[in-house]
């Protein structure tokens, strides 16, 4: 995972931890807003709103 997506090595633990879970998003502020690691995508909770309710 870290030499794969070139990711520091506690990042790639937290990206492999989220992926063997099957989550679709990380929540985080320390990698690339929308990066994608195959299945998993980044989410900054900071940049974007969450959904309203209907």
């Amino acid at each position: 995972m870290e030499d794969c997506f070139g990711v520091a090595w506690w990042d790639a633990l937290i990206i492999a931890a989220a992926q063997s879970q099957g989550l679709p998003y990380l929540l985080t502020e320390d990698l690339q807003h929308g990066q994608r690691f195959r299945d998993l995508e980044v989410v900054n909770p900071f940049v974007v709103e969450p959904p309203t309710a209907s």
